[in-house]
């Protein structure tokens, strides 16, 4: 079984991001077979007054939570590694939460995972076991992705997981070079199937069962995280302006969206093209309307490469679950401009678009449509 690593020179220290998952586990355990000295720490993101959110399984965020912080206590205790519960969930509330509220009622749709690994992940949670006393060589987590040295160029690179179907360097494109030569991701190499074979043979078999979190929070819409405060009633228009239904607040849609818009008397389904913040309008119209060729990312993020200042060839995705594109990237003033060469359904202002060229990670950044 092939395990990413780095050359031991002497018994050094890593502090393992330890969810309650069978990852995250399996992380620990194979860099204590590896000889590393482990330290398990766990981010406490939720509020212990936050009432309004239902608890479920595969959810990030909710009262389930405190059950996962409890399953990473025990495999810790298991494998005789210490562990220590971190409370970050006022840094959760401002940079996540807020964060996410924002720009959904802006009209665009975050990424929380994105944002929660750069800031708070790899962020805040060092920073609060740093500040607690507690000295580490190494920070890794269970995550499916890949870190190598490039000597030549030298950098740190961030690679695509040798398990494609489980791959999530997308989520880790806003790492800096930093926090990459101080990451171990002990999974990399590994296919999910072999991991949950591993939990099974050493142990954890209940861990290789539970649910995997999939979801920011239990839920068809975001209104348990907005509250009635944020419902505000509007039109939902077509592309010419003419109404066709109304909308109980535009946090409820995100482009491509097809249910939820309860539109009558159309010959075919009607799909959210567009959401005007400004107006209160939602836009919809005909699934070829919502293809797109062309889109422009701010905020970049680069990985491979101090910058981008040159047209390049790449792959891009669009989004987490949907599968790459090839595409050019054409350098503009505080902007990149993306031309895609086949048109892709439902490119969303918000979410993060991340470049690649076979396995490794260019960067990526913020899409936006104008």
């Amino acid at each position: 079984m092939k395990v990413q690593k780095k050359k031991l020179k002497k018994r050094l220290v890593v502090a393992v991001g330890i969810s309650g998952g069978v990852d995250s586990t399996m992380a620990a355990y194979l860099l204590k077979q590896q000889g590393y000295d482990v330290i398990g720490v766990t981010m406490k993101i939720r509020d212990d007054n936050q009432k309004n959110f239902r608890s479920g399984k595969g959810v990030c965020y909710g009262p389930g939570k405190e059950n996962d912080i409890q399953d990473g206590k025990r495999a810790m205790e298991k494998m005789a590694i210490k562990h220590q519960v971190v409370d970050l969930a006022k840094e959760y509330n401002k940079y996540i939460l807020a964060y996410f509220k924002k720009k959904y009622l802006s009209g665009q749709t975050p990424n929380p995972c994105v944002i929660c690994n750069q800031k708070l992940k790899f962020g805040f949670l060092l920073k609060k076991i740093i500040f607690g006393g507690i000295k580490f060589d190494y920070f890794a987590t269970g995550h499916y992705a890949r870190i190598k040295y490039d000597q030549s160029k030298k950098r740190w690179l961030l690679l695509a997981s040798k398990d494609e179907r489980k791959d999530q360097s997308y989520f880790l494109y806003r790492l800096k070079q930093n926090q990459l030569r101080k990451t171990i991701f002990p999974l990399g190499e590994l296919k999910k199937e072999e991991v949950k074979k591993l939990a099974v043979k050493s142990g954890f078999g209940a861990y290789a069962k539970k649910a995997e979190s999939q979801d920011f929070i239990e839920g068809d819409n975001y209104d348990q995280l907005f509250g009635a405060s944020s419902k505000k009633p509007g039109k939902i228009v077509d592309e010419k302006g003419k109404t066709l239904g109304r909308h109980q607040g535009i946090h409820k849609f995100t482009i491509g969206q097809r249910k939820g818009l309860n539109l009558g008397g159309l010959t075919e389904p009607y799909y959210v093209l567009a959401i005007n913040r400004c107006e209160n309008k939602v836009v919809a119209g005909k699934k070829s309307a919502a293809y797109a060729d062309t889109f422009f990312i701010r905020d970049a993020n680069w990985i491979a490469f101090s910058n981008l200042n040159k047209k390049m060839a790449a792959e891009v995705k669009v989004r987490s679950s949907q599968e790459r594109y090839a595409c050019d990237i054409i350098p503009e003033e505080g902007r990149w401009k993306v031309i895609l060469k086949k048109p892709q359904f439902a490119i969303t202002s918000g979410q993060s678009a991340v470049f690649y060229q076979k396995d490794l990670v260019l960067g990526g950044g913020i899409i936006s449509l104008k």
